[in-house]
């Protein structure tokens, strides 16, 4: 109860509200409104495609070793109410706009490359225990789209992901691109851990949907919301730092 109270109004209004800034962002929208978006209309995400082992080393280095990747229950507030969440871990990068300075540093290959991508929001690798199923979920804003850039994904069994009726599954090397307000859920069916790094960026958008868009994100960046979920990745650091002597 105490996480949803720190939750922006925003966010807590529930549905109706949010639901209106929603379809006036949709109506503002200079890209596809579908669940699942052509990787083709984000000519960056051809960077990633094409230094995606540079990026999977570092995930196996960095994120892998160790306690260095938190569950998000750990990080996020957001994310305590999710059955199995204990089993879906984090390394971030980038969350809604505030640099992680010292995971940066651990990571310069993808540092420099998810620095270059317009209207960058969050990123982080994301880590998916086997035999583990994230339930249906939705993002908290359009304003925002997510990417999936695959870097390990298990090949003996299914994992795979529903976003509203479509089934897509990852590829090592390849991008996938999606609107995570459209109801979604995770199945990892195999013995082995599947990573993607997980990119959230800015929809384009024209006005008012711009506005509208720029004033939510900017709230929530401010909430304490958000900085407890800073806090928490400082404080996590630090730990592990200690356990590094």
């Amino acid at each position: 109860m105490e996480a949803e109270k720190n939750r922006p109004f925003i966010i807590r209004a529930g549905k109706h509200l949010r639901g209106v800034f929603d379809r006036m962002i949709a109506s503002s929208s200079l890209v596809s409104n579908d669940p699942v978006l052509d990787v083709r209309d984000f000519a960056w995400t051809a960077d990633l495609r094409k230094n995606w082992q540079a990026v999977r080393d570092e995930a196996i280095r960095v994120a892998l070793q160790g306690e260095r990747s938190p569950s998000l229950a750990t990080i996020s507030p957001d994310h305590r109410s999710i059955a199995e969440v204990n089993k879906w871990r984090s390394f971030f990068l980038w969350g809604y706009s505030f640099p992680i300075e010292d995971n940066l540093a651990q990571c310069p290959q993808t540092a420099r490359i998810v620095e270059q991508i317009p209207g960058l929001n969050s990123a982080f690798f994301s880590i998916l225990a086997p035999g583990t199923h994230i339930p249906a979920h939705r993002g908290v804003t359009k304003g925002l789209i997510t990417c999936h850039l695959g870097l390990i994904v298990p090949r003996d069994g299914d994992v795979r992901m529903r976003v509203d009726d479509r089934i897509v599954r990852w590829a090592e090397g390849e991008t996938l691109v999606f609107d995570d307000t459209y109801d979604h859920e995770v199945w990892n069916d195999t013995v082995g851990t599947r990573v993607v790094l997980l990119i959230q960026f800015e929809r384009p958008l024209k006005q008012p949907g711009r506005w509208i868009a720029d004033m939510f994100l900017k709230v929530v960046r401010r909430s304490a919301f958000v900085q407890e979920a800073r806090d928490n990745i400082a404080s996590w650091n630090d730990a592990v730092k200690q356990l590094d002597i």
